[in-house]
């Protein structure tokens, strides 16, 4: 059985989550507090060194980390990694979209305007380039939705689930998604779909609960 080391509000996270709950994958859930410094601790960075979430534990005790590989990694052989091979490349190049163009701003502002408390007054002159950066991302995404239902291909694949889990709270981050429907219709039709999981909720299939990092 997998482990999944997350963290409840992190997006990052929530991507694993939510794939392995479209998958119905059974795993543990290891809570992991990054504001409380849970992921600087010498047992959590022999999982691993760069000291983020998630982190996927597999057979034999090694470790996976970065989300976008995770989301590879579990997509393989499934719907939702397509085999043709120009979709397949076309699934990557979104996932690197998301974490080049897409997540450095616009998880960036969530994370420290919402998340982290008076992160608005300790990062003052990063929130103009956010918002610039964020909406260009948003810009581009609408292009691309306003002709295709998807990012690549007829049906959902980890390219929607990677860019899904930071848009669907991008207004917790101060950017406001009111002119940008293609990409407000595609998060409803994302949402929508079976075994989809908010990042809220508990999924049924972590089935040790929310163990604490200390109890892993």
């Amino acid at each position: 059985m997998y482990t999944l080391y997350s963290m409840q509000n992190s997006g990052n996270s929530y991507k694993a989550r939510l794939l392995l709950a479209r998958l119905g994958i059974s795993y543990r859930l290891v809570e992991v507090d990054i504001l409380k410094g849970e992921t600087r601790t010498p047992e959590f960075l022999a999982r691993n060194p760069e000291g983020r979430v998630p982190v996927l534990e597999l057979a034999g005790g090694r470790h996976l980390a970065e989300s976008n590989a995770i989301l590879a990694y579990l997509a393989e052989g499934t719907r939702f990694m397509p085999e043709d091979r120009l979709e397949r490349a076309e699934v990557l190049r979104w996932m690197f979209f998301e974490q080049h163009s897409h997540e450095p701003s616009i998880a960036a502002a969530r994370f420290w305007l919402h998340l982290v408390k008076g992160g608005r007054e300790l990062k003052t002159h990063d929130i103009d380039h956010w918002m610039e950066q964020g909406y260009l991302a948003l810009s581009l995404m609408e292009r691309h939705l306003a002709s295709h239902a998807y990012f690549v291909g007829p049906r959902t694949t980890v390219a929607d689930l990677a860019l899904y889990a930071h848009t669907h709270v991008a207004p917790e981050g101060d950017f406001d998604l009111a002119g940008y429907p293609a990409v407000m219709d595609w998060l409803a039709r994302v949402a929508a779909e079976p075994g989809h999981v908010a990042m809220s909720e508990r999924p049924a299939g972590a089935s040790a609960g929310w163990d604490r990092l200390a109890r892993a």
